[in-house]
């Protein structure tokens, strides 16, 4: 019955008279001796007022508390969440031409509302031509054939790989990008070679190995999460407003890092379930398998 009042319970199971669960939302929190480290607070140490809380945990909407702010994507009061339109706006379509160093964590990045290989190749040439010249002059070879041993160890081992040009120079930096149709133009390949660059292509369903793919995800989140857009043109500026940002303070990525480690020892304190993905924290006790009928009559 919904409109069926149930009376408290006490710990014994016996009905008794209802008190209130939680404190007055209104009467302010202080961190007293009960409240410190230790149990105790030094002599002459002020006291903290902290904001009421309702009875649901969350921070009181009265005025005349303080406010704490809470860990989240927004603030919101009590009671008033933070709404998004719902309606699905046909405003075209914005792509974002990306560039990403790890060992610096610069991004160099185009919002663009296509990406055909005429706007890709020329964008891509002007971009590596600047980041080469902010690159040291490579040393001189010793001779033609060192240098094209340097180009040809990155193809080892590949199953598909393009053919060299017969001059080649010092190469200069790795292009790591998808095995897509015009990422192997002829032209564009061997305007790579004849700058030193070396293009490399990810295997199909191996873009996670391309790290401009991951940086991606972080900027287009930053830029668009919690946001509604209604032009192609308002999501260009947001990537590009995100990308200045980043370049402000940007954030150098490598293999086998720090987090990479503590997932490794998160992993050694599991104990997987089977063969299952399934894991728990403590190991399961194993019963020793029962002797068969033939180790019996062995024994």
């Amino acid at each position: 019955m919904p409109n069926a009042t149930v009376p408290p319970v006490s710990a014994s199971g016996r009905a008794g008279p209802r008190r209130a669960r939680w404190p007055d939302p209104d009467r302010p929190r202080y961190i007293g001796r009960r409240h410190a480290p230790h149990g105790r607070l030094p002599r002459g140490a002020p006291r903290t007022r902290l904001s009421p809380r309702t009875p649901s945990g969350r921070v009181s909407t009265d005025p005349r508390a303080v406010q704490i702010p809470q860990p989240g994507p927004a603030w919101q009061p009590a009671g008033h969440p933070a709404r998004q339109p719902h309606e699905y706006v046909r405003g075209g379509t914005a792509k974002r031409l990306t560039l990403f160093r790890p060992a610096t964590g610069e991004v160099r990045a185009r919002p663009v509302v296509g990406a055909p290989n005429a706007v890709l190749h020329p964008w891509l040439q002007g971009e590596l031509e600047a980041i080469l010249a902010g690159l040291p002059p490579p040393p001189p070879p010793p001779d033609p054939a060192a240098a094209r041993a340097a180009w040809a160890v990155w193809q080892e081992g590949l199953a598909e790989r393009f053919t060299l040009p017969a001059d080649l120079p010092p190469l200069r930096a790795l292009l790591v990008w998808d095995n897509l149709t015009g990422h192997q133009t002829p032209t564009l390949v061997c305007w790579l070679c004849a700058h030193g660059v070396m293009p490399l292509y990810t295997p199909l369903g191996g873009s996670w190995l391309n790290m401009a793919e991951s940086v991606q995800r972080i900027l287009g989140r930053r830029a668009l999460a919690g946001q509604h857009p209604e032009s192609a043109a308002e999501v260009m500026a947001w990537l590009a407003a995100t990308v200045a940002g980043w370049n402000a303070q940007p954030t150098p990525f490598e293999w086998g890092g720090a987090r990479q480690q503590r997932r490794w020892r998160a992993r050694q304190r599991r104990h997987a379930l089977g063969g299952s993905g399934a894991v728990t924290h403590r190991p399961v006790p194993r019963r020793a398998p029962r002797p068969s009928v033939f180790e019996r009559l062995c024994a």
